[in-house]
């Protein structure tokens, strides 16, 4: 039975690195293109938050 346990970490553990290893470039990408923008009222985003701030009220 430990052995089983042992074997479902690993590949827990394994699937979790993979996609780390795959989701992480992307991250860091859409990270780090959020630094130099303004307040980012503007395209779809912004009528989005209109359009619940209106609907809420």
């Amino acid at each position: 039975m430990t052995l089983h346990l042992h074997v479902a970490i690993a590949t827990m553990l394994r699937i979790i690195a993979l996609a780390a290893f795959l989701v992480g470039p992307v991250g860091a990408y859409a990270y780090a293109k959020t630094g130099d923008r303004d307040s980012g009222l503007s395209g779809a985003g912004f009528v989005l938050y209109i359009s619940l701030q209106r609907n809420s009220m």
